[in-house]
């Protein structure tokens, strides 16, 4: 079972939400009362990312950085 985090360049986001239709596990959602320095809201990330890279394959602007990691099967089926 895989999982993964991603670290998101907010400041360079333009709010287009590309990221947020592609997310398969539906882990992005956009601010609703922040804005970067740009006036641009951007995407939090929520908790359940697996590390797809889908949000990197959409985004115009290269404002993601997914990192995966292997974490333990809970049926021990490693």
């Amino acid at each position: 079972m895989s999982a993964g985090t991603v670290v998101i360049d907010q400041e360079a986001c333009k709010g287009c939400e590309l990221c947020i239709a592609a997310c398969p596990a539906s882990v992005l959602v956009m601010t609703t009362d922040q804005v970067n320095v740009r006036g641009h809201r951007y995407p939090q990330l929520l908790a359940g990312c697996i590390g797809c890279t889908a949000c990197t394959a959409i985004c115009p602007d290269f404002v993601f950085q997914v990192y995966r990691f292997d974490r333990p099967d809970p049926d021990g089926d490693a």
